[in-house]
């Protein structure tokens, strides 16, 4: 973390209030594309401070519960037109504080906007069932009610719209929210909930906990108070949440991801091709959907191969900001040794390095986060680059003889978020959709995106698989049912 403060100094919105620590520490955004840019300062807040916001948002929990829900509706449908109004300066701001070109940051503020329509009006219609009974006096149904303080805890690489669609549907429902964003980028999250706050949202109902890990992490995880906790990292951090939680605290965890795609025989190769360059450094690779892994038929291995490093090479590199780039800074200094060290194991495992892997440190690149995309051949399904996530721009590419070896190798790691294939055969492409142990799914895709009236998680070790994400199913976690009996 560097040291130097930046010029502008952010009052975080905790406890009722737009507080700084007490203990006059910050944390600094910091551009991964220009390293002497800062971004911003918030609070770096102490695990007081972060008690201070669970009691405070656990005092707010009934009368936001008694709200009418037409209200809260009223709240995140005025909070969607804020943001859509500021989708361009927001999307700047994202782009220096994460790196991801203009576009892609652009358009992911305008998907935080879609997500709380979309909650608003999924949150009009979700409520319980009546059921038919034997008694004609009789009257059973069931009631939907909030659970209390919901904590939520986010990552880096989609820091505006992964808290939307927890935020969201935990608003509509009546909950009350604790809120903890990744530290490399606060900036975007303060201006998500400044959105709520001048929609009206009412103080106590939301509060934004900035701050390290180990000072604010336990309060958010172990507090008493602390009803439910959804989270979205890699599936350590979520295993070490897991294990501090208390009985009555529902969890929603969405993990890691080692994500394959499948090129069958009679792929169009120069498809198969798209797919993977998208699926696999669009975002820089920093994406869990992302493709890290390609198991390619021997019979066009060396086809696909040889277009595969040609468009690689072809891809443009550079700052968010630039006039189309298509692959940007990682997103911090730990992700940047991250990925620079399984180019290393998989150079030293044997795999064979076709194009990239190197650090840009040259000109515009000097002092930022830059790795040339690197494609990596003759993987073995038994090499770490083919079996840890990477969360970089870094594919293995595996050679298979049949449609079953390459199921087998698919499905042969710890993870099961996201999967795809490349096939005209209607009949493999509904076998490997039943097949594969993943739960996003794609059939001549690539593996990265989902729907946000569709649900999305994921198998193994890339979810709890409790509640799914997304979609109408989203808001099942966020409500609790009550069985009522009526009889004369």
């Amino acid at each position: 973390m560097q040291t130097t403060k930046s010029s502008t100094e952010y009052k975080s919105f905790i406890a009722g209030g737009w507080r700084t620590s007490a203990s006059g520490d910050w944390i600094h955004s910091i551009n991964p594309a220009d390293t002497s840019d800062i971004v911003g300062s918030l609070p770096n807040f102490t695990r007081e401070e972060a008690v201070a916001a669970v009691e405070a948002a656990g005092a707010a929990f009934a009368a936001w519960a008694a709200v009418p829900v037409s209200k809260r509706a009223a709240v995140l449908l005025a909070a969607a037109d804020l943001l859509m109004q500021r989708a361009s300066d927001y999307g700047a701001e994202l782009t220096r504080e994460e790196g991801k070109p203009i576009e892609a940051a652009t358009n992911e503020v305008k998907r935080a906007a879609a997500t709380f329509r979309f909650y608003a009006q999924e949150g009009m219609a979700f409520g319980g069932e009546t059921y038919p009974v034997d008694d004609g006096g009789s009257f059973v149904f069931s009631h939907r009610e909030p659970l209390g303080v919901v904590s939520v805890i986010t990552p880096w690489n989609f820091p505006i719209s992964i808290p939307a669609r927890k935020i969201a549907p935990a608003l509509i429902s009546g909950n009350t929210v604790v809120f903890k964003p990744a530290s490399d980028t606060p900036v975007i999250a303060l201006r998500l909930v400044e959105c709520l706050l001048e929609a009206g949202l009412p103080e106590g109902v939301i509060h934004l906990v900035t701050g390290s890990a180990s000072r604010v992490g336990e309060v958010l995880t172990a507090h008493p108070l602390i009803r439910a906790i959804t989270f979205t990292g890699s599936t350590e951090a979520g295993e070490s949440i897991h294990r501090t939680t208390q009985l009555t605290t529902r969890t929603q965890m969405e993990l890691g991801g080692k994500n394959p795609l499948i090129v069958m025989e009679d792929a169009d190769l120069d498809k198969a091709v798209t797919l993977t360059i998208k699926g696999g450094f669009e975002l820089t690779g920093q994406a869990c959907t992302g493709t890290s892994r390609v198991i390619v038929m021997r019979s066009v291995y060396d086809a696909y191969l040889e277009k595969l490093v040609e468009a690689t090479g072809k891809l443009k590199i550079s700052h968010g900001f630039e006039p189309g780039v298509e692959v940007g800074p990682l997103a911090n200094k730990g992700q940047l040794e991250t990925t620079l060290s399984y180019i290393d194991i998989g150079r030293k495992e044997g795999a064979r390095l076709l194009i990239g892997g190197e650090r840009l440190t040259e000109g515009q690149y000097a002092n930022g986060y830059f790795v040339r995309p690197a494609v990596f051949a003759d993987v073995k399904p038994e090499m770490r680059i083919a079996q840890e996530e990477i969360f970089g721009p870094v594919i293995a590419v595996l050679p298979v003889d049949s449609f079953e070896e390459a199921l087998t190798i698919a499905n042969g790691v710890e993870y099961g978020l996201s999967a795809a294939i490349v096939t005209r055969d209607i009949a493999k492409a509904n076998y490997f959709v039943k097949a594969i142990q993943a739960g996003t799914v794609k059939v001549n895709r690539t593996t990265t995106g989902n729907l946000i009236q569709a649900p999305f998680g994921g198998l193994k070790r890339s979810s709890t698989s409790t509640f799914r994400e997304s979609g109408r199913v989203g808001l099942e976690f966020f409500t609790q049912i009550k069985t009522v009996y009526y009889g004369n």
